[in-house]
């Protein structure tokens, strides 16, 4: 009972500390001097005015404070998850992911220790609810890049027929920023937002690689990039690659049709177990209790996991398709 009021006490401090942190960052967002700065320069674009920055590239913060920013960045690979934030599309900073989940990590220790389960439990799901943050940005970057690959088609044949129609590259780009839908108009637009601030056209295309991880985007940047080197028909190139494109995710379709009973299959044979285990241990935890009170037992729990880890990963192999 001591443990845990002194978890209560804890957690109640931490409650407090985050909420002035978090008021704090509303303010700043909407009334501090970032975003004064930044509404007095697009005021200034608007109205037609000369911006004396001489620097053209931003540098993306890692928090919304300078000292967290400069606190994170001492961290290694810090930027390996800043991209992956980036890449997802979400409007979430490193901070407030790290925040994220440092507080659902917390809340699960919580919860397993107010059920009563051991201590190797109550560490696996506090870290089971850590991981919650993470796989939520991996889906939103796997969807996002999916629909940016469905959209390209359409934007690269925009491009050709503006291009025909006798628009610049660069007019091209500003068209598919303007005329198409998110999340493709995004990129194109800072695409053609970057080349107007005096970055070269390969270093903007570069960028745009470097920022959506997708290999039918990658075609047409290194296409475009050779094109302009050797010379070519690029409204013709460009639609060769929009119907390689369609052509591909076509395939691809049928693949995940085709295999979608197999993906099922393995899906169900994934989460089977362990939601039995959890039902089981909430109807009757003394069935349970053998597998950590036992001697015996924590070895056939490891050996059981190790197997199952091993089934899941060869399951999901077998219908991994590369197309």
């Amino acid at each position: 009972m001591n443990n845990l009021y002194y978890l209560f006490i804890v957690l109640g401090f931490l409650a407090v500390v985050l909420f002035l942190e978090g008021t704090y960052l509303a303010w700043n967002a909407y009334r501090g001097p970032e975003a004064k700065r930044m509404e007095k320069r697009l005021r200034a674009m608007s109205a037609g005015a000369e911006i004396k920055d001489s620097s053209l590239l931003k540098q993306r913060m890692l928090a919304q404070t300078p000292t967290m920013d400069r606190l994170l960045l001492q961290i290694p690979r810090i930027h390996q998850l800043d991209r992956l934030l980036m890449q997802s599309g979400l409007r979430l900073t490193v901070a407030g992911f790290l925040g994220l989940t440092l507080l659902l990590t917390m809340v699960g220790f919580l919860l397993a220790l107010l059920l009563g389960m051991p201590a190797l439990i109550v560490i696996v799901i506090g870290a089971g609810a850590g991981m919650l943050p993470l796989l939520y940005v991996t889906r939103a970057k796997y969807k996002r890049l999916l629909l940016i690959e469905q959209q390209l088609p359409d934007s690269l044949d925009l491009m050709a027929r503006a291009m025909l129609a006798g628009h610049a590259f660069t007019s091209g780009l500003k068209m598919v920023g303007e005329e198409t839908s998110d999340p493709v108009a995004g990129e194109f637009s800072i695409v053609f937002d970057e080349i107007n601030y005096g970055i070269s056209v390969q270093d903007a295309l570069v960028n745009l690689a470097t920022r959506v991880p997708s290999t039918d985007l990658r075609y047409f940047v290194i296409s475009v990039l050779i094109q302009r080197e050797t010379g070519g028909n690029l409204a013709e190139l460009l639609s060769n690659i929009s119907a390689l494109i369609r052509a591909r995710l076509k395939l691809m379709g049928a693949v995940r049709v085709f295999s979608a009973e197999g993906r099922l299959s393995a899906l169900i044979l994934t989460i089977l177990p362990f939601a039995l285990a959890g039902v089981i241990f909430l109807i009757n935890s003394e069935f349970l209790s053998v597998l950590w009170t036992d001697p015996v037992g924590p070895k056939i729990v490891a050996g059981a996991l190790m197997i199952m880890i091993f089934g899941i990963f060869w399951m999901w192999r077998v219908i991994k398709i590369r197309v």
